[in-house]
Protein backbone atom coordinates (compact mmCIF):
# COMPACT_ATOMS: atom_id res chain seq x y z
CA UNK A 1 0.00 0.00 0.00
CA UNK A 2 1.41 3.35 -0.48
CA UNK A 3 1.33 6.01 2.32
CA UNK A 4 -2.58 7.76 1.51
CA UNK A 5 -3.90 4.03 1.23
CA UNK A 6 -2.30 3.28 4.67
CA UNK A 7 -3.46 6.61 6.40
CA UNK A 8 -7.06 6.03 4.81
CA UNK A 9 -6.82 2.36 6.20
CA UNK A 10 -6.07 3.57 9.93
CA UNK A 11 -8.27 6.12 9.47
CA UNK A 12 -10.92 3.82 8.50
CA UNK A 13 -10.52 1.17 11.09
CA UNK A 14 -11.20 3.98 13.84
CA UNK A 15 -15.27 3.64 13.96
CA UNK A 16 -15.80 6.34 16.75
CA UNK A 17 -14.90 9.99 17.16
CA UNK A 18 -10.93 9.51 16.78
CA UNK A 19 -11.36 8.76 13.29
CA UNK A 20 -13.40 11.49 12.04
CA UNK A 21 -10.92 14.30 13.93
CA UNK A 22 -8.19 12.30 12.19
CA UNK A 23 -9.63 12.75 8.46
CA UNK A 24 -10.32 16.37 9.39
CA UNK A 25 -6.60 17.45 10.92
CA UNK A 26 -5.18 15.61 7.71
CA UNK A 27 -7.16 17.51 5.28
CA UNK A 28 -6.62 21.09 7.48
CA UNK A 29 -2.65 19.84 6.95
CA UNK A 30 -2.91 18.91 3.76
CA UNK A 31 -4.87 22.48 2.62
CA UNK A 32 -1.93 23.97 4.33
CA UNK A 33 0.70 23.56 2.13
CA UNK A 34 0.02 21.63 -1.44
CA UNK A 35 3.55 21.15 -1.57
CA UNK A 36 3.58 18.89 1.98
CA UNK A 37 4.44 14.97 0.97
CA UNK A 38 1.94 12.91 2.91
CA UNK A 39 3.96 9.53 4.50
CA UNK A 40 3.19 6.95 6.46
CA UNK A 41 6.35 6.41 8.77
CA UNK A 42 6.74 4.21 12.33
CA UNK A 43 2.93 3.52 12.20
CA UNK A 44 1.69 6.92 11.71
CA UNK A 45 0.93 9.08 9.40
CA UNK A 46 3.74 12.29 8.72
CA UNK A 47 4.30 15.35 6.56
CA UNK A 48 7.31 16.61 5.36
CA UNK A 49 8.49 19.07 2.86
CA UNK A 50 12.40 20.35 3.14
CA UNK A 51 11.99 17.51 6.59
CA UNK A 52 10.08 16.47 8.58
CA UNK A 53 7.38 18.46 9.60
CA UNK A 54 4.12 17.11 11.77
CA UNK A 55 2.60 14.21 12.11
CA UNK A 56 -0.73 12.57 13.23
CA UNK A 57 -0.86 10.19 16.53
CA UNK A 58 -4.27 8.44 17.73
CA UNK A 59 -4.46 7.37 21.12
CA UNK A 60 -7.06 5.91 23.35
CA UNK A 61 -8.64 9.21 24.23
CA UNK A 62 -7.19 11.53 22.16
CA UNK A 63 -5.70 12.25 18.76
CA UNK A 64 -2.14 13.97 18.52
CA UNK A 65 -0.20 16.35 16.05
CA UNK A 66 3.41 16.72 17.06
CA UNK A 67 5.22 18.83 15.63
CA UNK A 68 9.12 17.96 15.00
CA UNK A 69 10.91 21.05 15.75
CA UNK A 70 7.61 22.67 17.53
CA UNK A 71 9.69 24.42 20.25
CA UNK A 72 11.35 26.05 17.22
CA UNK A 73 8.00 28.06 16.37
CA UNK A 74 5.97 30.71 18.18
CA UNK A 75 2.28 30.14 19.17
CA UNK A 76 0.72 33.55 19.45
CA UNK A 77 -2.24 31.45 19.52
CA UNK A 78 -1.76 29.23 22.43
CA UNK A 79 -2.49 26.01 20.21
CA UNK A 80 0.10 23.60 21.83
CA UNK A 81 -1.45 22.00 24.96
CA UNK A 82 0.48 19.26 26.08
CA UNK A 83 3.98 19.54 27.62
CA UNK A 84 7.16 17.24 26.95
CA UNK A 85 10.82 16.23 27.92
CA UNK A 86 11.27 16.21 24.53
CA UNK A 87 14.05 18.37 22.73
CA UNK A 88 12.54 19.75 19.84
CA UNK A 89 8.67 18.72 19.57
CA UNK A 90 5.64 19.98 20.87
CA UNK A 91 2.26 19.10 20.16
CA UNK A 92 -1.59 19.78 20.26
CA UNK A 93 -4.06 17.44 21.71
CA UNK A 94 -7.58 17.15 20.44
CA UNK A 95 -9.85 15.30 22.75
CA UNK A 96 -13.49 14.69 21.40
CA UNK A 97 -15.60 17.24 20.52
CA UNK A 98 -12.89 19.51 20.61
CA UNK A 99 -13.26 22.95 18.45
CA UNK A 100 -10.28 23.81 16.12
CA UNK A 101 -8.74 26.88 15.48
CA UNK A 102 -8.53 26.14 11.56
CA UNK A 103 -7.08 29.48 10.62
CA UNK A 104 -4.72 29.55 13.67
CA UNK A 105 -3.63 25.37 12.92
CA UNK A 106 -2.76 26.40 9.13
CA UNK A 107 -0.81 29.05 10.25
CA UNK A 108 1.15 27.00 12.41
CA UNK A 109 1.59 24.12 9.98
CA UNK A 110 2.86 27.04 7.20
CA UNK A 111 5.46 28.20 10.20
CA UNK A 112 6.45 24.49 10.44
CA UNK A 113 7.10 24.61 7.14
CA UNK A 114 8.79 27.69 6.57
CA UNK A 115 11.28 27.09 9.29
CA UNK A 116 12.48 24.16 7.32
CA UNK A 117 12.75 26.06 4.19
CA UNK A 118 15.17 28.24 5.95
CA UNK A 119 17.35 25.60 7.41
CA UNK A 120 18.41 24.48 4.11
Amino acid sequence: MNPSENINKQISDLTDWRGEMYSRLRKIINQSDTELKEEFKWGTAVWSKNGLVCAIGVFKNHVKINFFKGKELADPNKLFNTTTDAKAMRSIDFHENYSINEPALKELIRSAVDLNTKKL
